[in-house]
């Protein structure tokens, strides 16, 4: 009996101590879970936001952003489509991919209510189309596609068009911007015909004219296309905005045009993934880009037009008043938004990929 009483009590204090390992366990495992800072996942287009800004984000946060980059829409959305979003917090797709992730059930809608900047934002510039009542995006920065070139080695005056740059003088001096609809918007203006057409005749004729233009491509560029204008590797071509700017502030020489048959303009935005894991940490960097000196920050160091209208009241005058960066209403003449092209969408990379093909 005595035995047996021993043997109940030893079982009894096994168990005791078994369910008291197994909670400080689960204690130690909570308090070094807290403690671990939490990680945003961003995804976004490269030299697009600097590396200061991230760094003063997880001071202020304590959440680390782990970064990546990309060099066209399409490489984007072919890599989000694939994982359904999965592995991913924020993106920052252009205008005509949000329209298109959004009706796929890519996107997530928004809860506006837990971003207190929002009212920063210009009003034209918001409940576009492609996002009514931008229930899945928040403008970022938005801006053009136009002309660049080497005032050391091409004539002021002498590129004023994208007609222009089809001129046997720049043999192998061009670059191109390697993403599909830009190029192929370049080939609609010189054929004359919307940058958004669906029209597989109007698409096939400006694949043509394009064909003719490759003998004086250089290069297809779209990681860091100002650095083969630094370089002097080439000495013209297309040209995002914020990347001209950025490349006339190492080199003066360097000019921006807007193209007389008129430039291309876009908006990025910030969206949050269907598949986002850290959705407080998305929302607290969406609404930390937006305080004024936030987007004022970004704006100033890359170069691009910020929808912020607090932020663009900080900028310095040589800033505002840059028409690389701000363009004037005459610049704008003849400029189209790109919109999603939608069944369309194989026709122009068949022949995207023809062209390149053919170089």
């Amino acid at each position: 009996m005595l035995l047996n009483l021993r043997a109940s009590a030893i079982c009894e204090d096994y168990a005791m101590l078994r369910t008291l390992l197994v909670s400080l366990l689960l204690l130690g495992a909570s308090i070094a879970g807290a403690a671990e800072p939490q990680t945003l996942v961003v995804y976004n287009w490269a030299e697009y936001l600097p590396k200061k800004v991230l760094q003063q984000f997880t001071r202020e946060t304590g959440i680390k952003v782990q970064y990546s980059t990309y060099d066209s829409n399409e490489a984007m959305y072919t890599k989000v489509k694939t994982v359904k979003g999965e592995g991913y917090d924020l993106l920052v797709p252009s205008t005509y991919y949000v329209d298109r992730m959004r009706r796929e059930g890519l996107l997530q809608p928004l809860d506006k209510s837990r971003l207190s900047n929002f009212g920063n934002l210009h009003p034209r510039l918001l409940n576009q189309p492609y996002d009514p009542d931008n229930q899945y995006s928040i403008p970022y920065l938005w801006g053009t596609t136009g002309i660049a070139y080497n005032e050391a080695k091409v004539a002021s005056g002498k590129l004023t068009g994208w007609a222009d740059l089809w001129d046997p003088a720049y043999k192998n001096k061009l670059l191109l911007l390697n993403d599909m609809r830009e190029v192929f918007s370049m080939g609609l203006k010189v054929t004359g015909y919307s940058i958004n057409t669906t029209d597989e005749n109007q698409i096939r004729a400006a694949y043509e004219k394009l064909a003719e233009i490759m003998p004086n491509v250089r290069v297809f560029d779209a990681e860091s296309p100002k650095t083969k204008f630094l370089s002097q590797e080439v000495v013209a071509g297309m040209l995002w905005n914020g990347e001209a700017y950025q490349a006339s502030r190492e080199n003066p020489k360097i000019r921006y045009v807007y193209p007389r048959e008129g430039a291309m303009q876009w908006m990025d935005s910030l969206v949050i993934s269907a598949g986002a894991k850290n959705l407080d940490g998305a929302y607290r960097f969406i609404d930390f880009v937006l305080r004024p000196e936030i987007a004022k920050q970004i704006c100033e160091e890359v170069g691009y037009s910020s929808p912020n209208l607090a932020a663009i009241k900080l900028l310095p005058e040589k800033v505002r008043n840059n028409p690389t960066v701000y363009p004037s209403d005459a610049d704008l003449k003849n400029v189209e938004f790109q919109t999603d092209v939608g069944a369309a969408l194989p026709v122009y990379d068949q022949y995207w990929q023809r062209l390149k093909a053919g170089r």
